[in-house]
């Protein structure tokens, strides 16, 4: 079975680091952002299988960013998978048009299993 590719959005650069080694050492290829506004370029340097996407990342934000892929036409079917400390991240990840979401600090098992599930 290929590799799956990863990407990651999150300005928080320990999330980043953390999420990448484990995920790599589990067998993912990972690339990751700490912006969010060139989504649409990320994704079509990287062409991920998934994307874990931050709320409060800079420019333009998680929820905006999740839009603009799910309304584009050949990136739209990229399971997205909402990230956020916020209370209301259901609310959240709904009005994104996320697939599913993981409140922060999430269990690193928990990422692994909601990954594999998309996956």
């Amino acid at each position: 079975m290929p590799n799956k590719t990863i990407l990651m959005l999150d300005d928080d650069k320990h999330v980043l680091e953390i999420c990448t080694i484990i995920l790599e050492t589990n067998g993912y290829n990972m690339a990751v952002s700490e912006t969010s506004h060139d989504i649409i370029e990320k994704v079509e340097e990287v062409h991920p299988d998934l994307i874990l996407m931050d709320n409060w990342i800079p420019k333009i934000g998680g929820v905006e960013a999740t839009r603009l892929l799910k309304n584009h036409p050949l990136y739209r079917n990229i399971p997205v998978i909402y990230l956020s400390a916020n209370t209301d991240i259901e609310t959240l990840a709904q009005q994104a048009g996320a697939d599913s979401y993981l409140a922060k600090p999430f269990d690193l098992e928990d990422l692994e299993n909601r990954i594999a599930e998309l996956l």
